[in-house]
């Protein structure tokens, strides 16, 4: 990953929701490429229960900043020790429908063995960029949103997982932004609101 365009960005802010939540992007480079670590949320949680999303949650009164928030989380989820986080740049803020503005922060980490530590995480998968970016494994649609009207849903399948969501919305600017992929430029379906989410 060549992480120039993400370091160049200007991020939008969204500072109109009730509330802040900030997550890491962690990106693990190997001899083989560059890896993204995602968290695959436990099936007990109410919110977005088993599925896959990038380590982080919502600010504390003790969190200085949504970067330590990001930090912070990423400790207590995966056993991240913050010294270990390098942050490359800044995603777009994105806005859930749990209410929450988002903020991405894209994440070099180191290549070693992670564990959830967090009872709100169910396990973690290291995704290869290549695998991420092989158009065979993507897909998308659009639909009308009860939320957010008319929207393209992205879905990433990779190794027996699927990112979707406010994660693949991320996922999707991170590999435009670093790599040579790009979103085509046509949806693969469109679909009725009440349509299954093909995951």
């Amino acid at each position: 990953m060549d992480f120039v365009g993400v370091r160049d960005h200007e991020p939008v802010t969204v500072d109109d929701q009730e509330r802040e939540a900030a997550v890491l992007a962690p990106v693990i480079d190997r001899e083989s490429g560059s890896h993204i670590l995602f968290t695959k949320r436990a099936e007990h949680l109410s919110d977005h229960p088993g599925q896959m999303s990038f380590p982080g949650g919502g600010r504390e009164p003790e969190d200085d900043s949504l970067e330590a928030t990001a930090k912070r989380e990423g400790n207590e989820e995966i056993g991240l020790r913050p010294e270990e986080v390098s942050i490359v740049g800044r995603l777009d803020d994105i806005r859930t429908i749990t209410r929450y503005s988002v903020r991405p922060f894209v994440a070099e980490i180191p290549d070693r063995t992670y564990e959830p530590y967090d009872g709100e995480v169910a396990e973690l998968a290291i995704l290869p960029v290549s695998a991420l970016i092989d158009r065979e494994n993507y897909q998308s649609e659009h639909r009308e949103h009860p939320h957010y009207g008319e929207i393209r849903l992205h879905y990433f399948y990779v190794d027996g997982y699927t990112v979707w969501g406010a994660t693949a919305r991320m996922l999707v600017q991170l590999l435009e932004l670093a790599t040579d992929w790009t979103v085509p430029p046509e949806p693969d379906r469109e679909v009725g609101p009440d349509a299954d989410y093909p995951v």
